[in-house]
């Protein structure tokens, strides 16, 4: 869906058309979706989150300035949905050494890279992973990153190599090579 498009289809939606906001739920809930379970690793929170981002801006569609593309205010707040989320989890989610374990990887070398690099991802902070996810996965270009982490290029670029450092540190933990 493109920028034009995006702003007919808000322009409708604002006037009460329920049809032209479904227009934009399909047309952005699957990057939506990507978002969402990249940073929660749970298909059902993942949908939850998914949908409580759009529910979030149907109700407040008429505070959507248009200084934005609408997919960039939408990553905004799938991203402080899901950083809501996590940060509630991690405030009641309590230790365990059986909760550490993780099922033995499948064989392949492609899953087992895959697997690394889930859990070394998994085991950064939230805003790295957050800005790796919105990067690597999502597309998005550095300045969609600033709109939507709403901070500045030049923070943009120090974060993405301050994430993409620890996720490297990571990834040579879980893998006990050098090299990686």
């Amino acid at each position: 869906m493109g920028r034009e498009e995006d702003s007919e289809w808000v322009r409708r939606a604002r006037g009460g058309d329920r049809d032209a906001f479904a227009a934009l739920v399909r047309g952005h809930h699957a990057r939506i979706l990507r978002l969402c379970l990249s940073m929660l690793r749970d298909p059902a929170d993942a949908e939850d989150a998914a949908q409580e981002v759009f529910l979030k801006a149907y109700k407040s569609l008429d505070r959507f300035a248009g200084d934005c593309a609408f997919s960039t205010w939408l990553h905004r707040i799938a991203a402080n949905q899901c950083l809501d989320l996590l940060r509630k989890a991690s405030r009641r989610r309590t230790e365990s050494l059986d909760a550490e374990e993780d099922p033995s990887p499948e064989p392949g070398a492609s899953l087992e890279a895959a697997d690394l690099a889930a859990r070394a991802l998994a085991g950064l902070p939230e805003d790295y992973r957050l800005i790796l996810v919105l990067r690597e996965t999502q597309g998005l270009s550095y300045l969609e990153l600033a709109e939507t982490l709403e901070c500045s290029l030049d923070s943009v670029k120090a974060r993405l190599r301050r994430a993409r450092a620890a996720l490297k540190d990571a990834a040579r933990h879980f893998h006990g090579r050098e090299n990686v």
